[in-house]
């Protein structure tokens, strides 16, 4: 039974919120003063994250992305016409199309990841014990604040994974 929230639950709530509301604004920030609209940096996340040595197809990215199939082929067809990414057939079944970085594309996402991952661990030492306490309160077994959490996949294009 799950135990009755008290105001220090709601303001930890509303500061991890608060937290990763700034990260993604600050975030949006970063992809527009490197050239990029967000979108476009989420999408050349999403192909170069790609655990497939073919790249992603557009459905790939699409659930990714948690975009409608035709958004995406939007999305993708923009970052190719700036010349960020290509579609190219795929060699197994031509009716699949597959999605690849290009030189340019990787350029600006490189940097960009860099950026991220220096904001991350920055904002790491704020955020981790909020995490932590709303694991402390979860109705399944699960690591505590003195015990490491298990590393998570991002979720992938059929949603969320289930480990």
């Amino acid at each position: 039974m799950a135990r009755a929230l008290g105001d220090e639950d709601y303001r930890r709530l509303l500061a991890l919120r608060t937290g990763l509301r700034r990260f993604l604004r600050w975030s949006e920030e970063q992809a527009q003063a490197a050239g990029l609209g967000p979108a476009q940096h989420q999408l050349l996340l999403a192909v170069r994250g790609h655990d497939d040595p073919r790249g992603p197809t557009i459905g790939d990215v699409a659930g990714y992305l948690l975009l409608r199939h035709h958004s995406a082929v939007e999305l993708a067809q923009r970052a190719e016409a700036a010349g960020l990414l290509e579609r190219v057939e795929d060699a197994a079944d031509r009716r699949v199309v597959r999605l690849r970085i290009t030189p340019k594309g990787n350029a600006a996402l490189r940097k960009l990841s860099a950026l991220h991952l220096e904001e991350i661990d920055r904002l790491a030492d704020d955020l981790r014990p909020l995490w932590w306490g709303l694991d402390d309160h979860r109705n399944e077994p699960g690591p505590k604040r003195d015990e490491p959490a298990a590393p998570r996949r991002p979720p992938g294009p059929a949603g969320p994974a289930t480990a």
